[in-house]
């Protein structure tokens, strides 16, 4: 494929060709659902359905309207992807590898465009390292098992666009798709019971095990294709070394900020699985390799040092061998990898379940199967396959590069309150006056703690039971510390440490880590093998948190852990991790982000000041408010110089499905991803940092914003108006994640946690925290200074970071429904406190609304046609849902009320079925 750009009337009109493909493909669905539907028995509620030739009547709506719904916007949601691959498949065959923003071809095109030397670009891109981590907090509300029928349907209708060409296919394949929707239909789409932390586990581990691998290679061959067609020397991608790097982790299994469930049992399990699982991958692609082995001994002998290995391999694998040589008799190379899958440690039994199965022998570490890997690779280049060593063992190398023997990284996180209350337990049980220990002061604290990292013994044995927090967190990290003794470190992440406030914080850590045997001690002091990291969460201490990091990375400890962890010849790189949520649900969009902007930026400089690299650990979730929006634009948003090449993001919740749900969208995302960073990385390194000219106003927006949000949170009766004019109290009730929604259980605000925060005010369509105080802050500017705000507007598509921020803002307005909005608001039995708090959102939404009209210059309608369309689509069904929801929530509440918990909890399924129908609908949870 040549890069080419059509002329401008050779261009096809994409987004007609993509919506036309959706209306087909949604039109074809609806029938097989209809028909599934009627075929059951449910005629009414295929007459119902939407996108069919039926009008919807909001009078007539059946009770289980909203399965019916669910499984529709499903489909809906599929044949968008569909057809958003379809359409990049058509751009790319169309007009090149260049055409599509954010990928490679657009940005090594433009790196050779600009005249960068090649080994410069080769040498940026092999400093890139993106790793994606899953985790599980409770925003994905569908089943398992419905997850599972949603990829089937996927592929159904990939395989529709692509193979199905006459009559006969086409009715194979309608009945395929409704033999999968009766199946999806009778499985049913809520959780009945909160799901368990094993079950979590396993989906997490269907992308690692299923999805990723596969996506690997197919990643790797389209750098190669676009770095090759930009015209970069080929010789650079023929060493892997060159390749941007990509790495997966996880905090399912190690997530135990306030999920009492997350035990160090369940940990131990998660990382026994963690490896097994990479076995598994490893044992398919080598399986796959010693198909591909057919290389005959007499057309080409063994070259002398794979001969040497494989009688080694022989000789360890004893009776087991003369099978395997017999079996394919002249095939050595075959016979080679046959036994190098043998030397696996683990065993397929023969229903095909695997276990790991650690005998002599057996490798025992990667580094053992890289060494023969290497060297069959070198044997074909000897004998002149090089093709074959490319195409054949390269893939299978790549793979153990990226998931080893463990998969995964695993991350443990738990609170610094936490911490601190096991802290205390154990100065309790070794006789020292720790009761009061979370209340002293940081000097206090500090001055007790220094103390305690000078000396090397522990506080107590090891069998010692001491309080509940105690054990907890001591049995976590024995866990790991066994974990590590057997096997090395490469499974272990971080020690995250959620709402860090003070540089104490993160040193109770390092004497709880030397409580369980994860700290070494040299001639100038302690070190611990595992990495503590300080996550910032809330706005306050996202302001501390310059301060906080130099006094970390000044420390002795920290210094000699990070020369541990990062051996001899790298340079020390600590991880910092920023939370996106809290700082929302505490100041509102525009603070919060320009919050983290700026501290980046800080924490950014501390660390050079330092010596150490900075790797960013982004705490994003999967609404506007908590850190989405489209990766590129995330990008290239971050403050210059805050991007070295080395990033982890969280994937969070139901975006882990919509992005990583199939093969093709993964790819895509994860080609987003690293070569976003990649793109980014240059321009942070080859740019000169300039302050922004429009930094001073924005400061004075955000500080105007936060007031106003500040200021709802504050009115009289706001929590009254929020408890019952979204479903928050159904959600609390709901079974969509195996956490708690509150942190401690306490009715608050600053304990609910923001998932749910953002979740309820979601599905009552008000999407208060993506969008609440930037119109009182636009309009102050324009009425106070106006030329501030023309500059403001003259400006703001040149910087990435406000034209990101105001985007995701307009999104969320254009999400939000008035009408709507005012039927929840009606939910509120005090008349006065509906008035009042509905009355202040109402003025808002219209300040921002037309504020950012006035800013961007043109109508919402003229700017984002595509998007307002998109919405549209699903306008008309969506209000029927939420119309539903209101009626129910207020007989549901009837009958709490009245004291009748049984008839409550008989209506609960359909309550939450409506929640799980309108976030299928919105494409979001929390």
């Amino acid at each position: 494929m040549e890069n080419r750009a059509p002329s401008v009337d050779q261009i096809p009109d994409y987004i007609e060709i993509g919506f036309a493909k959706i209306e087909a493909d949604l039109r074809f669905l609806m029938s097989c659902l209809g028909e599934v539907l009627t075929g059951l028995g449910h005629a009414e509620m295929a007459q119902s359905l939407p996108w069919s030739d039926h009008e919807l009547d909001e009078n007539k709506v059946p009770a289980r309207v909203g399965q019916a719904y669910s499984i529709a916007f499903q489909l809906l949601n599929m044949v968008e992807e569909a057809a958003a691959a379809e359409m990049r498949y058509l751009r790319e065959t169309s007009e090149g590898l260049t055409a599509e923003r954010g990928l490679w071809g657009e940005w090594l095109g433009k790196a050779k465009a600009a005249g960068l030397p090649d080994a410069e670009v080769a040498a940026l891109a092999a400093r890139v390292r993106v790793e994606p981590v899953l985790t599980a907090h409770p925003t994905e509300a569908k089943r398992l098992a419905v997850l599972e029928q949603h990829r089937a349907l996927y592929s159904l209708i990939a395989h529709r666009e692509r193979h199905v060409r006459t009559p006969s296919q086409e009715d194979a394949l309608r009945r395929e798709v409704k033999a999968s929707l009766e199946r999806l239909w009778r499985t049913g789409e809520i959780l009945v019971t909160k799901p368990k932390v094993a079950d979590e586990r396993r989906n997490m581990m269907h992308y690692l095990r299923e999805v990723f691998p596969a996506a690997l290679p197919v990643l790797d061959d389209r750098f190669r294709r676009a770095w090759e067609l930009s015209g970069f020397d080929p010789s650079y991608v023929e060493d892997p070394a060159y390749y941007p790097r990509v790495r997966f982790g996880t905090w399912v299994g190690g997530d135990r900020d306030g999920h009492p469930f997350v035990t160090a049992e369940v940990t131990a399990e998660t990382l026994e699985k963690l490896r097994l699982n990479a076995l598994i991958v490893l044992h398919r692609e080598l399986t796959t390799l010693a198909e591909k082995m057919t290389l005959s001994d007499w057309m080409q002998p063994l070259p002398p040092q794979l001969q040497k290995s494989y009688d080694r391999l022989i000789g360890v694998l004893g009776d087991r061998a003369p099978q395997m040589v017999a079996a394919h008799a002249d095939e050595p190379w075959r016979q080679f990898v046959l036994m190098l899958i043998a030397c696996l440690p683990m065993e397929m039994a023969p229903d095909q379940t695997a276990v790991v199965h650690e005998v002599p022998g057996t490798f025992q570490s990667p580094e053992e199967l890289r060494a023969e890997l290497t060297l069959l690779h070198r044997s074909l280049d000897e004998v002149g396959a090089v093709r074959l060593a490319e195409s054949d063992v390269l893939p299978v190398s790549r793979a153990l590069d990226v998931f080893g023997f463990h998969l995964a990284t695993l991350d443990i996180r738990q609170n610094s309150a936490f911490h601190d209350r096991a802290l205390s337990q154990l100065m309790q049980a070794a006789g020292l006056d720790g009761e009061d220990f979370e209340n002293w002061t940081e000097v206090e604290r500090l001055r007790f703690l220094e103390r305690e990292l000078q000396s090397p013994r522990p506080f107590l044995h090891a069998g010692a039971e001491i309080g509940p927090e105690a054990d907890a967190v001591l049995s976590c990290y024995r866990v790991i510390a066994r974990h590590i003794e057997r096997y090395g470190h490469d499974a272990i992440g971080s020690f995250i440490v959620s709402m860090t406030r003070r540089l104490s914080d993160l040193l109770v850590v390092y004497v709880l880590a030397r409580e369980a045997g994860l700290t070494v001690r040299f001639n100038d002091g302690l070190a611990c093998h595992i990495q503590v990291v300080p996550l910032f969460e809330t706005l306050d201490d996202l302001t501390r948190s310059p301060g906080i990091l130099r006094g970390f990375l000044e420390h002795p400890v920290t210094r000699s852990s990070l020369r541990v962890q990062g051996g001899k010849d790298t340079p020390p790189i600590q991880q910092v991790m920023l939370g996106y949520s809290d700082s929302n649900k505490d100041s509102g969009i525009l603070a919060s982000q320009w919050a983290l902007h700026r501290v980046q930026a800080e924490l950014a400089a501390v660390g050079q000041e330092s010596g150490v690299e900075l790797r960013f650990f982004h705490g994003r979730g999967g609404t506007v408010s908590r850190g989405a929006g489209p990766t590129n634009r995330f990008l290239e948003a971050l403050p210059h110089g805050s991007l070295s090449g080395d990033i982890r993001l969280t994937e969070q919740g139901e975006t882990i499905a919509q992005k990583f749900g199939n093969l093709e969208t993964a790819i895509y995302n994860l080609e987003l991803l690293v070569a976003g960073v990649t793109t980014t990385t240059a321009i942070h390194q080859l740019q000169e940092e300039t302050p922004h000219r429009l930094e001073e106003i924005v400061d004075d927006l955000a500080a105007a914003s936060a007031q106003a949000y500040r200021g709802l949170l504050q009115a009289e009766g706001f929590m009254e108006f929020f408890r019952e004019a979204t479903p928050i109290d159904a959600l609390e009730m709901s079974r969509i994640g195996s956490r708690p929604s509150r942190r401690t259980g306490q009715n608050s605000l600053s304990d609910l946690r923001a998932i749910p925060w953002v979740f309820s005010w979601n599905q009552a369509r008000f999407y208060v925290p993506g969008w609440f105080g930037i119109g009182s802050a636009l309009r102050d500017l324009e009425r106070q200074r106006p030329e501030d705000f023309r500059a403001l507007r003259e400006g703001i598509r040149a910087w990435p970071f406000l034209h990101y921020v105001l985007t995701n803002v307009e999104a969320s307005i254009a999400s939000s429904d008035l009408e709507l909005m005012e039927k929840y608001a009606r939910l509120v039995e005090n008349s006065e406190v509906r008035h009042r708090v509905f009355g202040l959102m109402m003025s808002e939404w219209e300040s921002t609304r037309e504020g950012l009209e006035r800013l961007r210059g043109k109508a919402m309608s003229e700017r984002r046609p595509r998007m307002l369309r998109t919405l549209k689509l699903r306008s008309d069904a969506l209000h029927l849902l939420h119309l539903q929801q209101i009626g129910l929530l207020q007989k549901w509440r009837a009958l709490r009320k009245s004291g009748d918990e049984p008839g409550a909890e008989k209506m609960l399924p359909d309550l939450l079925l409506s929640i799980n129908a309108i976030a299928s609908g919105l494409r979001t949870t929390g």
